[in-house]
């Protein structure tokens, strides 16, 4: 981030936030576009995934795209995220736990639910990234989703419903509001 101008270091020559946002939006687009068509990213179910993804998305802005984050991190009014010291050990626990529940294939509905709402909080407490996490995530439980014959309407998730159950459930292992906004929005996937 540049000290002065509290603009985070970028390849685009944005010198504002609201110029940077509007850039980012426009070519991360592109290339989730790009990443969906034609890109090959091998499905890890870990950090090194996450940090393709990113890398991908965000590789056009920032130099630093797909580097796990050096400061830490906390959203204002909620408890920090995972400390930088701690992020790639909290990542391999949770990518275990991933693996170790077949990343979830062979659910039900609810169960599906249930369990995309307990590893949604652990990658989102970790936050790898200085910047672009919400959409390197959701773009990483949609391949775990679409590989397990699911489908996650985003559309239908509203920033702040989501940034409050993600906080209900970081700061009270309550996933009852995360698992309410991930019914709504996951559906099987067209055959």
């Amino acid at each position: 981030m540049d000290p002065i101008s509290g603009i985070l270091r970028n390849l685009v020559g944005a010198k504002t936030n609201t110029e940077l946002a509007a850039i980012e939006a426009d070519l991360v687009a592109a290339r989730l576009i790009q990443l969906r068509d034609s890109v090959s990213i091998e499905p890890t179910r870990d950090l090194l995934e996450f940090q393709a993804i990113h890398r991908h998305l965000f590789g056009d802005i920032y130099p630093w795209a797909g580097q796990i984050r050096t400061t830490d991190l906390a959203r204002p009014g909620n408890e920090p995220f995972c400390p930088v010291h701690l992020i790639e050990r909290a990542a391999a626990n949770t990518a275990r736990e991933l693996h170790d529940d077949a990343s979830m294939q062979g659910l039900g509905h609810v169960d599906f639910v249930a369990k995309l709402s307990y590893y949604y909080d652990g990658f989102n407490h970790i936050h790898p990234f200085r910047e672009g996490n919400g959409r390197t995530q959701r773009e990483f439980w949609n391949r775990v989703a679409a590989d397990a014959g699911w489908f996650i309407d985003w559309s239908k998730v509203h920033g702040d419903q989501l940034n409050e159950a993600s906080r209900i459930a970081r700061e009270f292992q309550d996933y009852k509001p995360l698992d309410s906004m991930f019914t709504g929005c996951v559906d099987p996937s067209s055959p």
